[in-house]
């Protein structure tokens, strides 16, 4: 019969122990449960409140193109950083279907074309 050291031994032994704990699904070194969210009435940190809402792409094409001189596709481009397309896509899909605003076109000679929203006044 082969000696077996006594390290050996514990090893095994550890193991057996572990395999039988892990079975039962309870370790001794389990994770600690997850946090639970603060109650409602509880103080927030500083990093958990949201940052100031910033300008959206398409709030700045709507600014631009409510200035009195409107814009151009070219400005609008650079605004967003979109491609030509998207930006005229946005411009009959959201500005004139989704948002219902009335959009001017106007080209000036030998001049690019230049969008605008029209005011009240305009349309009457």
């Amino acid at each position: 019969m082969p000696k077996t050291d006594h390290l050996g031994a514990d090893a095994v032994e550890r193991t057996k122990r572990l395999r039988r704990l892990n079975a039962k699904g309870r370790s001794k070194r389990a994770k600690p449960p997850k946090r639970q969210p603060p109650e409602s009435g509880a103080v927030r940190y500083r990093s958990h409140v949201k940052p100031p809402a910033t300008k959206t792409k398409q709030q700045a094409c709507l600014d631009l193109l409510s200035r009195r001189e409107g814009a151009t596709i070219e400005e609008l481009q650079v605004a967003t950083g979109w491609q030509q397309h998207s930006v005229r896509g946005f411009l009959a899909g959201a500005v004139m279907k989704k948002f219902g605003l009335p959009l001017l076109t106007e080209k000036p000679d030998a001049r690019p074309r230049r969008y605008r929203i029209a005011t009240t006044a305009e349309l009457a």
